[in-house]
């Protein structure tokens, strides 16, 4: 077998190993929304309740188009399956990707995925349990006298989907700047002189991301900059030490002559 062929037969068992791993992830999906489907509703009320309770008394939700009661709760079902199948998905990346690593990169990819993957999960966790109630307090409180809130069930969707997204790659921030350290690009002495620049940017995204009030942009700010400040510490406790500079008293590595020679 010649060496052109061997390395076209390897990259076939590659693919075929990437479908194999990418059919057990979806049909992973599939089964966890197959048994969610029935309390799809269920799962939606859930989801709304922020807004629900915040809302005066004989407010409620619509929906404005014909297949909108339908389908919302679907793909809030759909969105909760791929988050509970997630760590099966992210495992079956892992054993495609793993076997072509290095020992010293194995030891630095785990760690960083599970941890990501578990920040994630607190940013989605910190926007419905501690920003969500704010936000939508502040917004029940600031409606002109006479309009009555009937938010459509979609659009509310969405807005939850970006403030998920949003909080939860903001918490990914230790990750990140644990991954600048340690691929050389940043060092923890330029990460801390950049404090300064980080809080500044941290309101920015703050103000971009989130309702147009003071509230919520500090709850996203400030775990931001929190969460920037723990990747240093992390980084730095991480960071290989020093080499030592070579003793004075070590001998020469050729023979001097004598000087009486």
């Amino acid at each position: 077998m010649t060496e052109e062929s061997s390395a076209v037969q390897e990259f076939v068992s590659h693919l075929v190993e990437l479908r194999t791993r990418l059919v057990r992830a979806v049909v992973a999906v599939f089964v966890v929304f197959l048994v969610l489907l029935p309390f799809a509703n269920t799962l939606y009320t859930w989801l709304a309740l922020p807004l629900l309770s915040k809302m005066p008394m004989g407010g409620h939700m619509i929906a404005t188009e014909v297949t909108t009661p339908f389908f919302v709760p679907m793909k809030v079902a759909g969105l909760v399956a791929f988050l509970i199948a997630l760590p099966y998905v992210l495992g079956q990346v892992w054993g495609f990707v793993a076997p072509g690593l290095y020992a010293h990169e194995k030891r630095l990819a785990l760690p960083l995925v599970v941890s990501s993957t578990l920040l994630f999960y607190c940013g989605m966790a910190f926007a419905y349990f501690g920003v969500f109630p704010f936000v939508f307090g502040f917004i029940t409180k600031t409606a002109p006298q006479g309009v009555e809130i009937m938010t459509d069930i979609d659009k509310y969707l969405g807005f939850v989907i970006n403030m998920f997204l949003a909080f939860g790659l903001a918490f990914e921030t230790p990750v990140a700047v644990v991954l600048l350290v340690k691929l050389g690009v940043l060092s923890v002495a330029q990460l801390r002189h950049a404090r300064r620049y980080v809080i500044v940017g941290a309101f920015i995204v703050g103000a971009v991301f989130t309702p147009p009030d003071a509230i919520s942009q500090t709850m996203l700010a400030l775990p931001l900059w929190l969460l920037y400040e723990l990747g240093i510490l992390v980084a730095a406790r991480m960071a290989p030490p020093k080499a030592a500079e070579p003793e004075a008293t070590e001998p020469d590595p050729l023979p001097r002559p004598h000087p009486d020679s």
